[in-house]
Parts: structure tokens; C-alpha cells; sequence
């Protein structure tokens, strides 16, 4: 336990998902970790290599010394590039050499959380991207949701589901609540008035409605809407997915169920994922 309760959720779920993923690729076989993932030209190996090195930068190591290839089709700007640098550096590595780090790894950024003594509002520096910075609460829970979506790319490439209602699962959940005012009001700019209702079955379920309150400006709430503006339905996977970016509305349209402004409704679908 942390001396900080309030950090305690996101570390728990942090501590779920990462040793899920351990004994996910422990028993793979050397092909295996060579198998695509739904993030764009990223296999197994490259997902555990994103892992094992932001993991790395929280422990402050430096980052590695590395120029990427010329033809990464998937590395388009500076951002991409950055996280780029963890996973080209390992995609020679072995898959014992890769698990042996991974393990290592783990055992270290657990024994440093463990001792975590600074406030929830300290102000640490954000490992993907130079120069950022965030609170020490939102850190560790941006880096528990990023842990858990990636726990399940890995779920869904090895054909092993599991865990959706996992610690990391619920954490996800309230994550992704709170960006869905900005991608109705903002991103698809939805009119003022307008009202969105969510409704989302399965291993995580909630029915939630976004009111737009002004231009560019929306909240949240669990209480239901009469004839609303939009309404979905889809399973909780599909959820994440779509708002995690590793599907495309189009490509699902048959398994999302939308009410209300076909035009609203397309712009918010459009605008979906707030992940890059």
C-alpha cells in the first residue's frame, strides 16, 4: 500500500493487467509474438516492447539511442515517432529475452510504487512525449487504462479473451466516461440541447447520457433521457474498442445499434476514438 489511498485503485489495476500480460506471453512460442495486433504494424512483440519501455521511463532510465527505419508506414508524426524508438529497439529480441525483461521490469516498477510517498498532485513528468507534464494520480491511472487496452490487444491477437470486468476494466470504464463530453460537444459539436444516451451490455455495462450544455460544452449522468437526440447501444468490448481507436464505426456498423440524428450520430462515430 501506498501511503496515499487515493492512488491505490490505479496501482491495483495496474498491478492486475501487467502480470495478466506476463502470464499471457510467458508459454508463447517464438512465432507467436510475431502475430499482429489491432494497433496499426505493431505484433505482440511490439505491444510488450511499448510496455517494457514506458515502464522503463518510469523508473527514469534514459531512453535508448536508436534511429528507426525509413519505412514504418504506421510512424506518420511526432508522437508516433517517439513511442516508435521502445518497440524498434526490441524487434530483434528474443522471446525469452523479451518475458526475462518484462518480468524484471515489473519487479521494479512494483517495488517503486510500493514505496510511492509523493502527494496525488505532485506534478511528475509525462513519459510518451518530451517536455509534458501531469499530476502523479492522473499519471498512474492514464498508465493503468493504457496497461489494461493493451492487456486486451494482446487478448484479442492470441485469441484468449478474459478480464474485461477486471480492476483495470472498471478504471477504463470511468476513463473513457470522462471523455465522452468533449467528443460530443466538441469534436462532433453537437447543439446545444442535444442529449446522447449510451447504453452498453456485457462484462461492463452503464447507461449514460451526455447534455450538451453550450457550444463545446457537455456533462455526464446516469439518468435516462427521454427520446434523445442519439442513442447507441453496443457490447462493452465494442465500446472500448471504437474509443480506443482499433476499429473503425463503419467496419461494425452491424453490431452498433444507433437511434435519433443520422447526422449527429455519424459525426460522433467519426469522432469516437480519444486515443491516438
Amino acid at each position: 500500500m501506498t501511503v496515499h489511498p487515493s492512488l491505490q485503485p490505479a496501482i491495483d489495476a495496474w498491478t492486475h493487467s501487467i502480470e495478466a500480460i506476463g502470464d499471457l506471453v510467458k508459454p508463447l512460442a517464438e512465432n507467436d509474438w510475431n502475430l499482429r495486433t489491432d494497433c496499426p504494424g505493431w505484433s505482440v512483440r511490439d505491444v510488450v516492447s511499448h510496455i517494457i519501455g514506458v515502464e522503463c521511463e518510469m523508473l527514469g532510465e534514459p531512453r535508448p539511442i536508436h534511429t528507426l527505419p525509413r519505412d514504418l508506414y504506421h510512424v506518420t508524426d511526432e508522437f508516433s515517432r517517439y513511442i516508435e524508438v521502445q518497440v524498434d529497439v526490441r524487434r530483434c529480441h528474443t522471446a525469452l529475452e523479451m518475458t526475462s525483461e518484462l518480468e524484471y521490469t515489473v519487479i521494479r516498477r512494483s517495488r517503486q510504487l510500493r514505496n510511492e510517498m509523493r502527494s496525488p498532485n505532485a506534478v511528475v513528468r509525462w513519459p510518451l512525449g518530451s517536455g509534458n507534464e501531469a499530476s502523479l494520480e492522473r499519471m498512474l491511472t492514464t498508465r493503468a487504462f493504457d496497461v489494461w487496452v493493451h492487456e486486451q490487444d494482446l487478448r484479442r491477437a492470441l485469441g484468449v479473451p478474459g478480464n474485461l470486468d477486471s480492476p483495470g476494466a472498471l478504471l477504463t470504464r470511468d476513463f473513457l466516461l470522462r471523455a465522452l463530453p468533449t467528443v460530443v460537444a466538441e469534436r462532433a459539436e453537437a447543439k446545444p440541447g442535444s442529449t446522447v444516451a449510451f447504453d452498453v451490455h456485457g462484462a461492463v455495462e452503464f447507461l449514460q447520457t451526455v447534455r450538451v450544455v453550450s457550444q463545446g460544452r457537455a456533462t455526464i449522468d446516469s439518468s435516462i433521457a427521454l427520446g434523445p437526440t442519439v442513442g447507441f447501444a453496443m457490447d462493452w468490448e465494442l465500446f472500448v474498442r471504437l474509443a480506443c481507436g482499433r476499429v473503425r464505426a463503419e467496419a461494425v456498423a452491424d453490431r452498433i445499434k444507433v437511434e435519433g440524428d443520422p447526422v449527429l450520430a455519424a459525426a460522433i462515430l467519426r469522432e469516437f476514438a480519444v486515443t491516438p
